[in-house]
């Protein structure tokens, strides 16, 4: 593995302003093409310096060429990196080098679907979007092959590598308070940030924001976990009402024994307890039924 100092890194090109080549060009045209005109009779010779005056000019304009706001231009001369360019407007650059323009705006890239296993090894389905830009324009060319082809295939990599890292819901084998794939949205999202952005600097890419767009068990297996979430559930509506139903009963037998309404032996209060528990606690409606003789038959 490469350390930082041995990448490739941005320097600024030596360009100049294209409006002063475009007055030098002009200038060369009309004056070489006039020396031309006045010197075509007196032989060969005498038009050299004519002719040199408009292959200036040809060679002026020649360089010329113009930067949008949020570009660059990669220079190279004969093979050899000669820095890059980010002044906006008509630029000007010795003509012999090449000039490849590279964009520094913002980037979009949405992740296909993908098919990986979390953390508890259950299939899950999951993509996501990411927000990227060129930061060093000599690494994004230079280091890497193509960069865009690059940010794609690390994309993909660093997303089935966060979904093995963390489970995709709570679960009985997961620690309270772990990070999931669906509950912690935000320690995700900035875990997959910096996988992105430890994958992405050697092309010179700078991450600006991901977040995850789908997110889902796998078609094998949804139904079983679907059903597995309703019995959490039901299970968890029932403890909620088992423990206010037991509320209930307590404030019952509390509020008869102060006011000194009736007066019940255990064996009464364990009964009173049961009709009551039953009452609340069914989720079904009850049929009461009178008793017409005394508390014992």
């Amino acid at each position: 593995m490469r350390t930082q100092q041995e990448f490739r890194t941005e320097t600024a090109a030596n360009s100049h302003s294209g409006a002063l080549a475009v007055t030098l060009a002009l200038i060369g045209l009309a004056g070489g093409a006039a020396l031309v005109i006045s010197t075509v009779n007196l032989g060969p010779w005498a038009l050299l310096p004519g002719l040199a005056l408009v292959l200036v000019g040809i060679l002026a304009l020649a360089g010329l060429y113009m930067q949008q706001p949020n570009e660059a231009r990669i220079l190279t001369l004969f093979g050899r990196y000669c820095g890059s360019d980010r002044r906006e407007g008509l630029r000007w650059a010795n003509p012999l080098m090449l000039k490849r323009k590279i964009s520094l705006r913002s980037r979009n890239f949405n992740a296909p679907t993908l098919k990986v296993n979390d953390k508890r090894g259950n299939p899950v389905e999951i993509s996501a979007a990411v927000v990227w830009r060129v930061r060093d324009t000599a690494r994004a060319v230079f280091e890497v092959d193509d960069f865009e082809v690059y940010v794609r295939i690390q994309a993909e990599a660093a997303i089935r590598h966060l979904a093995a890292q963390f489970a995709y819901d709570e679960g009985d084998d997961i620690h309270s308070g772990e990070i999931t794939l669906r509950a912690g949205q935000d320690e995700v999202a900035a875990a997959l940030v910096k996988q992105l952005q430890e994958r992405f600097g050697d092309a010179g890419v700078e991450v600006q924001d991901a977040k995850i767009t789908h997110l889902a068990y796998a078609p094998e297996i949804a139904q079983v976990m679907l059903r597995r979430q309703q019995a959490e559930a039901i299970i968890s509506a029932r403890k909620k009402i088992v423990i206010g139903a037991v509320s209930m009963v307590e404030e019952a037998l509390k509020g008869l024994s102060e006011r000194a309404i009736v007066e019940l032996d255990d064996e009464r209060k364990a009964a009173m307890v049961s009709n009551l528990l039953v009452v609340l606690c069914s989720d079904k409606e009850t049929q009461p039924i009178i008793n017409t003789g005394t508390l014992y038959n």
